[in-house]
């Protein structure tokens, strides 16, 4: 029976992407990503619930909760991106938890592919396809508006500090 180690459980951990290079990461600190991650999902999809629930729509009808929940799911992506990046740059546990857990939990592109196949059962096809269309466009427009949305007020506090970054 081999003897096991006394040193650090360590796992191996992409940084960058994507060619990144290899860096060891203690076990436990995985532990905590995926707890974040855990809990920011579960109150996501709990949110996702709740409006999908408050506002069905009819067979042959446009899913607009599930549209709505993506749409403002991906303009939060946009803003937390920035505020991650140029704001809490230093706070590990704080994109796993927003990012992958609660936005993650909360938009939900998988019943976006459910609900157009359930219109294109329901003979509606154009229906289906202005959803399609729609959802798409509208999730990178609205990554895009959180991005632009969130620079404004860090432009602002740079320009009065001076900040040229």
């Amino acid at each position: 029976m081999p003897r096991r180690s006394s040193a650090k459980v360590t796992a191996q951990a992409a940084v960058g992407a994507p060619f990144a290079t290899m860096r060891s990461v203690p076990a436990r600190a995985q532990w905590s990503v995926l707890g974040a991650i855990s809990v920011g999902g579960a109150a996501g999809a709990v949110a996702r619930f709740a409006i999908a629930n408050t506002w069905p729509s009819a067979p042959n009808g446009f899913p607009w909760a599930t549209f709505v929940i993506n749409v403002t799911g991906c303009l939060l992506i946009g803003v937390l991106m920035v505020a991650i990046a140029e704001i809490w740059p230093r706070h590990r546990l704080l994109r796993p938890f927003l990012g992958t857990g609660v936005l993650g939990g909360y938009t939900t592109f998988s019943t976006y592919v459910v609900d157009a196949q359930r219109l294109l059962e329901q003979r509606a096809a154009a229906t289906a396809l202005i959803y399609l269309v729609a959802t798409l466009v509208s999730a990178i427009l609205a990554v895009y508006a959180g991005t632009a949305l969130a620079r404004l007020p860090i432009a602002h506090v740079r320009r009065i500090k001076g900040d040229t970054a």
